[in-house]
């Protein structure tokens, strides 16, 4: 019998974690235009079948991935083993069309998991729910070829519960064949002519999942939210978190790209800054969020350059405040951050971090904070941050007054060179 557990307990560890990197990688990396080419330009699966024919990722180097994505400070990784295209990065028996028919030959996802794996992170497999390339997913207002009538009429016959058993299968597989710890599926589109819980059976995958792995965390677009353990926003950060129709938090994670696409998109220009990137990091922890950053990899296997700079720049940051990120969540109630600011705390420390989005001249109030301080720190570099709760010796006392009930931090003039300086505030 399956050990029960509790959606809090399931999520303890991804929790703590707070960043992940998510992984698109497909037949659509060829194309280099976009993950939804094939929906986008209407293709026909004789026409897309070019990209699989030429499918070679040579560059391909999971101990590379792996270890960038621990350099970066992620815990965690998403990778796509089967994204809408219906292309599978695995050696699936339910298919012929994957990754070892290609000219690469080889199966993707074992030499990820391991690789991850031995780098520290735990491992999570997105899988989508939807297929254009299956024979039995049925035509619907997504597909490539929804406006060819003829072919609609064609193929109006297909048989979703064929498709379905399809899905449940290929589940089972990636859970026995690499144990992952985070089922990842995409999407549910209730309505008129779109597909919902009872397609997929959303239920019984569910229930085949718990009684697999008691210990997996599925997100929430199977359409069946009472089983879900964790929301996905995807390409915004909420305004204040996540909740449930109670209005009570719930663990969630957004997803974000680096630029304006999940796959590898040649000339798709704009790209995030870093600090545009690590303020979104912040911003997703002080409401008690965790970030899952996307990398498309080129046709041949690579991060590009441009993720490569700022993942590194990301992985510079997080060397010195990783722990303003780690077990982190928002800060104790009642307590407001200053303008332009965001607070992380980690209640096992008993440490607020204050997180300076924009550098103020000289000092910064801290509203409630007067009495709850002992001690305050440049996280970067441990260099005291000198405090006051009144008025300063100065000759422009006027000016240098601590609000009341506020405790006031002295900054230096010049911010230290990070993206976004922190402040380490050890309270009573």
């Amino acid at each position: 019998m399956a050990v029960q557990m509790t959606r809090d307990e399931r999520v303890a560890w991804w929790q703590e974690a707070r960043f992940g990197l998510f992984i698109h990688f497909g037949l659509y990396a060829a194309a280099a235009r976009h993950e939804w080419v094939k929906n986008h330009e209407r293709i026909r699966t004789e026409d897309y079948a070019k990209y699989f024919d030429h499918f070679d990722p040579d560059l391909f180097d999971p101990e590379k991935w792996a270890r960038t994505a621990r350099q970066a400070g992620m815990r965690y990784f998403v990778i796509t083993t089967k994204h809408h295209e219906g292309f599978c990065l695995f050696d699936s028996q339910y298919t012929d069309y994957k990754v070892t028919n290609t000219p690469y030959g080889r199966d993707l996802i074992g030499p990820m998991v391991e690789a991850f794996r031995g780098e520290g992170l735990k491992v999570g497999f997105y899988y989508s729910l939807i297929d254009w390339h299956h024979p039995e997913f049925p035509v619907d207002n997504i597909h490539p070829q929804r406006d060819d009538e003829v072919f609609r009429e064609a193929e109006k016959g297909r048989d979703i519960t064929i498709y379905r058993n399809y899905l449940h299968n290929q589940t089972r597989e990636l859970i026995e064949k690499y144990d992952p710890d985070i089922m990842w599926f995409d999407f549910s589109y209730p309505g008129e002519d779109g597909k919902d819980h009872d397609d997929w059976d959303s239920a019984a995958l569910v229930r085949m999942i718990r009684n697999l792995k008691p210990t997996m965390i599925i997100n929430n677009r199977l359409d069946l939210p009472e089983e879900a353990d964790f929301s996905t926003p995807e390409q915004f950060v909420p305004i204040d978190g996540e909740r449930d129709p109670q209005g009570d938090a719930v663990p969630w994670e957004a997803c974000q790209t680096f630029s304006g696409s999940w796959g590898y998109h040649r000339d798709e220009l704009m790209w995030k800054s870093t600090g545009m990137l690590v303020e979104m990091l912040v911003d997703n922890v002080s409401k008690g969020g965790n970030l899952l950053l996307n990398v498309g990899p080129t046709g041949r296997g690579a991060f590009d350059d441009r993720a490569m700079e700022r993942l590194e720049a990301i992985g510079r940051w997080m060397r010195c405040h990783a722990r303003s990120i780690y077990g982190c969540g928002p800060p104790p109630e009642g307590v407001v951050a200053p303008r332009d600011c965001r607070y992380t705390y980690n209640a096992k420390t008993n440490r607020l971090y204050l997180h300076l989005f924009t550098w103020p001249f000289k000092a910064v109030h801290l509203e409630g904070m007067a009495d709850r301080v002992i001690y305050a720190q440049l996280l970067n570099d441990a260099s005291e941050i000198q405090m006051r709760d009144q008025h300063a010796e100065v000759h422009a006392a006027l000016n240098a007054v601590s609000p009341e009930g506020a405790l006031t931090l002295e900054l230096p003039v010049q911010p230290p060179d990070v993206e976004v300086p922190v402040v380490e505030l050890f309270l009573k």
